[in-house]
């Protein structure tokens, strides 16, 4: 770093997001991209924007807002439009977490949580999780300060129930939830129908993973108005123009076709269950998981060595070095071909282990 750079930031670690090799071809299941393109409708709405790059996107979403709504059954007030998901959560470490408000989540979860913590000066309590990788909220609420919960969780994909979450809301009457749903729609029971009973429930989505969207940026927040008033601020405090027009654009047009993405969840979440079968028929130790991806380890190759044999194959998954999971990697669900040369790959390198 620069000798400019400031002391605020000296320490700090950035988040490390999953490889996007240029140098060859690889089969990519190691940044839970959906295997699916989006249909053509999406990508042609994007490119009619075009011809009105010189205007500014709108800084309401406002027909993205109405659609999504009707959708989620929602009011448009209700919801706030983001630059992916990550925007939202950042947002929410910036509004509802300070020396008072501590951000409060599990030791291993979703890794720009600490980062965001760290960047914005905040404390942070990081709470174990349990042996068989479920959350212990007991504890998390416990805790004071804003809860961040990953459901499903990543990248362990273990998930809790609706009523679970409830019980956290409940038992905690004068904090705000964040309820992190990158993955809710591969199995997992989503907190939206909470948010009117809850006014300090805050629910994240996006459209990169079972929308087909993930190079569109384009996530959203759900909650009480004011709840979203207070994220507005931070929005048109640093970016009002923070979902460009090509992506507004698309986003309206996938919506308008959203069974579409649905077919294709099911579609993963069928070949999560077989490729999951496959692999303990292998050998491997998995989470139950409720994303779009597979937490695996097998005990006769630990995680590195697994991740660098099937890199050098042409196959990427997500190795983690933190020391309480360098024994599993994380597996994207891709479709039922790449999902078949995998399991095949692995059963080669098993093979010539033994």
């Amino acid at each position: 770093m620069s000798r400019y750079f400031s002391a605020r930031f000296a320490e700090l670690e950035p988040y490390v997001p999953g490889e996007q090799p240029q140098d060859q071809q690889y089969i990519k299941l190691n940044t839970n991209e959906n295997p699916y393109p989006p249909l053509p409708e999406v990508a042609a709405a994007a490119a009619a924007e075009t011809r009105k790059l010189q205007l500014y996107s709108d800084t309401e979403c406002t027909g993205l807002r109405r659609i999504l709504a009707g959708r989620l059954g929602v009011a448009p007030e209700e919801l706030l439009m983001t630059n992916g998901s990550d925007e939202i959560l950042y947002f929410a470490f910036m509004a509802f977490c300070d020396e008072e408000h501590p951000a409060v989540y599990p030791d291993i979860t979703y890794g720009f949580y600490p980062v965001y913590a760290r960047i914005n000066r905040v404390p942070s309590r990081e709470i174990p999780l349990r042996e068989d990788w479920s959350m212990d909220l007991d504890r998390m609420s416990a805790e004071p300060g804003t809860l961040f919960i990953a459901n499903p969780n990543a990248p362990t994909g273990v998930a809790v129930s609706r009523d679970e979450i409830e019980a956290v809301l409940r038992a905690n009457p004068d904090r705000v939830v964040v309820v992190d749903e990158a993955y809710v729609d591969f199995g997992a029971e989503s907190c939206v129908p909470l948010i009117r009973k809850y006014d300090r429930l805050l629910v994240t989505q996006t459209f990169s993973k079972s929308r087909s969207m993930a190079g569109g940026r384009l996530g959203f927040g759900i909650g009480d108005p004011e709840l979203i008033r207070d994220l507005s601020t931070i929005k048109f405090s640093t970016n009002p123009y923070n979902v460009n027009r090509l992506t507004q654009a698309a986003g309206v047009a996938c919506l308008e076709k959203d069974e579409y993405n649905a077919e294709n969840c099911r579609k993963i979440t069928e070949t999560r269950a077989e490729t999951a079968e496959r692999l303990r028929q292998l050998g491997f130790e998995m989470t139950d998981s409720r994303a779009n991806f597979l937490f695996a380890r097998h005990p006769r190759i630990g995680g590195e060595e697994l991740y660098r044999e099937l890199k050098a194959r042409g196959i990427l998954i997500r190795h983690f070095s933190v020391e309480r999971i360098r024994d599993y990697n994380r597996i994207t669900v891709g479709t039922p071909e790449q999902m078949d040369t995998l399991v095949r790959t692995i059963r080669t390198i098993l093979e010539e282990k033994a």
